[in-house]
């Protein structure tokens, strides 16, 4: 019997669906870490400058808060109160213990309005705060 003339093999070609697969999940990465990356730069906070300060990466589900100089507090461009932002502080602990928080003060708040919100991360059992400063310009001369 003959049996390699009935039958023949179809050439084996490149597999496009697992790649549109690959490709669909990369630019889906990308473009979540991009938007997770961003500094929440549009918001106006004039930061203080350190000579020290480094530009460093930010941590996984870092949650910033942007205190104005009036004392008002901005969350992912929301403008929240002392229980909204007490309220939020706690949610947070409860889904992430260990929440990392970057607390970026205008440079002319006042020193209460920073305890005040120091005092609010203390409430919710915080404990992994970093502050924001800008970098020290460098004198022209030297």
């Amino acid at each position: 019997m003959n049996f390699r003339g009935k039958y023949k093999p179809e050439p084996v070609g490149f597999q496009l669906a697992p790649m549109i697969d690959v490709v669909f999940l990369l630019l889906c990465f990308f473009v979540t870490s991009q938007v997770f990356s961003q500094w929440e730069a549009e918001i106006d906070v004039k930061l203080p400058t350190a000579s020290t300060a480094e530009v460093e990466q930010r941590l996984p589900g870092e949650i910033i808060l942007n205190l104005l100089k009036d004392g008002s507090v901005i969350v992912n461009g929301r403008r929240l109160n002392e229980t909204e932002l007490a309220s939020l502080l706690k949610r947070l602990v409860e889904l992430f213990p260990g929440q990392p928080v970057l607390l970026r003060a205008d440079k002319q708040t006042a020193y209460e309005h920073v305890i005040k919100v120091l005092d609010l991360c203390r409430q919710a059992d915080i404990w992994n705060i970093s502050f924001a400063a800008g970098l020290a310009e460098k004198a022209s001369g030297t």
